[in-house]
């Protein structure tokens, strides 16, 4: 059983940055394990934001954030990070770190991710 909790999020003005962490405990992840960040807004289905490669760290981004998110992951702590610039109002969501085994067409498929963190709050506004 791995436990995902994430941490980082608050208050930012548009334009400024923000990183959120996710710490994974209970398991070590295998080559085929993959990390993805997604986002939820009320009344919305979660959104893929970004996802990596446990094994080489290969990242990918959904069009929305990408040239401004970044994400990493450390194997030795068994934690990843979400770096966030130039923040957007619509950036504004709950980010969940998730945890699965999707193949690269499946990526933005949250039901290929089977652990999942509780959330945590992400508000740009001025």
């Amino acid at each position: 059983q791995v436990q995902l909790v994430e941490s980082g999020g608050g208050l930012v003005q548009p334009g400024g940055s923000l990183t959120l962490s996710c710490a994974a405990a209970g398991s070590t992840f295998t080559s085929s394990h993959k990390l993805a960040w997604f986002r939820q807004t009320p009344g919305k289905n979660r959104e893929y934001v970004a996802a990596l490669n446990w094994n080489d760290g290969r990242t990918y981004f959904a069009d929305a954030v990408k040239g401004r998110f970044t994400i990493s992951r450390d194997r030795g702590k068994n934690t990843a990070s979400l770096q966030m610039n130039n923040l957007k109002p619509e950036d504004t969501a709950v980010y969940y770190c998730a945890v699965g085994r999707p193949i690269l067409s499946a990526l933005r498929d949250e039901s290929m991710y089977y652990y999942w963190g509780q959330g945590t709050q992400v508000t740009v506004s001025s």
